[in-house]
């Protein structure tokens, strides 16, 4: 195998209290989904899984057959999102708890926590990637409460840190922080988790800091001053950064009063989200089958168009080729997603598709 390859996956696919609440009985992201429609001529929705369907990852089964589909696809990992927002407040915990407590599906995982807030709507872009309005309602706020809660959490995942699936880099367990600039406590957290794992004879902890790049620039070296052994780079938003000769204000204006979502090709935007910076020894590369932010955010959306398995094939060796001489342990790429639905970010077969971009994943690893 020429990489490693993590899949990011989310776990909002079954009814939670907090999602009755917020969004009407049974609310799954097969809703936004499923209620999806064109926009403009030529706009594929929806999008409709085939092999897998509609599952609910309150059942095993359904885990399963994901984690069998990976393992055929050459995926080394699933990377769960992970929802701690503080007093042992988390979210959307009940697949990843069923994963560690049944032992099955038999297949690597790690964890990525998602460490940022939920709003009620997130139409335009903040400072994180997360698209929001300016009157958006909190729903949950994501709060760092010090060492106590700190070592409560470690405590809350501490069997999935022992079990034997939890996949290890460098011999150190591998934990994804996707909000690293706000974190600012990120020291702190390290040496607690750290400290925690040693007493438990646990190895300590490889600490990678997602960031989502809009323009240029490099922040390895902060992140780096900051404890993270490595960054995730995920280019998926640069090719919808404004023109350097651009104004705010005109994107106020775009984002408010253009009649359809934001465009742009995947062919493009393949060349514009390959980056020498992947060839860094602490940078780990994403890659991106398809974007389509449409059913969660409509004509505010953002969306990659013409997204074909052959493109993506392209795409994924572009990556293989930037990273080919790192050495084998760091060889490692992040797949954004396996099953992210709602944002058309999926690795997942569909009914337009199939198994393609598995398939195009399989034959460049």
């Amino acid at each position: 195998m020429k990489a490693k390859v993590l899949a990011y996956y989310l776990p909002q696919f079954h009814p939670t209290p907090e999602n009755d609440q917020w969004w009407g009985k049974g609310f799954t992201e097969w809703t936004n989904v499923a209620k999806a429609k064109p926009l403009f001529r030529g706009h594929h929705q929806p999008h409709i899984p085939a092999d897998l369907g509609f599952y609910d990852l309150r059942l095993q089964e359904p885990r399963i057959a994901q984690a069998e589909m990976a393992k055929e696809f050459g995926i080394s990992a699933f990377c769960y999102w992970h929802y701690w927002f503080g007093k042992n407040k988390k979210l959307l915990n009940f697949p990843f708890e069923e994963v560690v407590r049944t032992k099955k599906p038999d297949f690597p995982f790690c964890l990525a926590w998602a460490n940022h807030s939920w709003y009620s709507k997130q139409w335009s872009s903040n400072s994180t990637g997360h698209i929001m309005l300016e009157t958006a309602t909190l729903l949950m706020e994501q709060k760092y409460e010090g060492i106590e809660d700190y070592t409560t959490h470690f405590y809350d995942l501490l069997s999935a840190f022992k079990d034997d699936r939890y996949f290890k880099l460098h011999g150190k367990l591998l934990f994804v922080i996707f909000d690293a600039d706000n974190f600012t406590d990120f020291p702190r957290f390290k040496q607690v988790w750290n400290e925690l794992a040693k007493k438990e004879n646990l190895p300590e902890f490889f600490f990678i800091a997602h960031y989502i790049v809009f323009n240029t620039g490099d922040k390895l070296e902060k992140y780096k001053s900051m404890g993270y052994d490595a960054v995730n780079f995920s280019l998926h938003a640069k090719p919808f950064s404004l023109p350097e000769n651009s104004t705010k204000i005109m994107e106020i204006i775009r984002k408010h009063f253009t009649l359809g979502p934001k465009i742009v090709d995947y062919k493009k935007a393949i060349q514009i989200m390959d980056s020498p910076l992947y060839e860094h020894e602490d940078i780990f590369p994403t890659i991106i089958p398809n974007w389509d932010h449409t059913p969660r955010s409509g004509r505010f959306g953002r969306m990659f168009k013409n997204c074909t398995p052959e493109l993506f094939k392209e795409h994924v060796r572009k990556t293989i080729e930037r990273i080919k001489n790192k050495p084998e342990e760091d060889r490692v790429i992040f797949l954004k997603s396996w099953n992210e639905w709602g944002e058309g970010n999926y690795l997942e077969p569909d009914l337009e598709y199939g198994t393609a971009f598995g398939e195009a994943l399989k034959n460049e690893l």
